[in-house]
């Protein structure tokens, strides 16, 4: 398994965990910015103050299926099909490493076009 792709299931697994701490312990640096449409948070604290909310609203976390995945020596670039309590929904993520922490994370949801 790859070095991206290791990183990748060990968020997986801290994100099922709960652990807004250890996740950002253990995966981010002291400087991260997380960026979404609706948010830009920068720095552990804030971090772990927004995935300890963020953790809380979604509930049980099923990863059903990776669906795309890119990895460059520094980045992370993947989407995904999870499950939460908001039902089933397709996620993106983009993240820059610099050594083995995420320095910049952008992430969201893809919209599903109406059926």
């Amino acid at each position: 398994m790859s070095a991206g792709r290791e990183f990748f299931e060990q968020q997986v697994r801290l994100l099922q965990g709960k652990n807004a701490e250890r996740l950002v312990d253990e995966q981010y640096a002291e400087d991260a910015t997380l960026v979404s449409f609706q948010n830009v948070i920068r720095g552990r604290e804030a971090l772990k103050e927004y995935f300890r909310g963020y953790l809380e609203l979604l509930g049980d976390l099923e990863l059903i299926s990776t669906d795309k995945f890119q990895e460059t020596d520094n980045s992370i670039f993947f989407e995904a099909t999870v499950r939460t309590n908001f039902g089933r929904g397709r996620v993106y993520d983009a993240m820059v490493l610099q050594d083995g922490k995420i320095t910049l994370h952008f992430t969201g949801v893809i919209d599903e076009p109406p059926a």
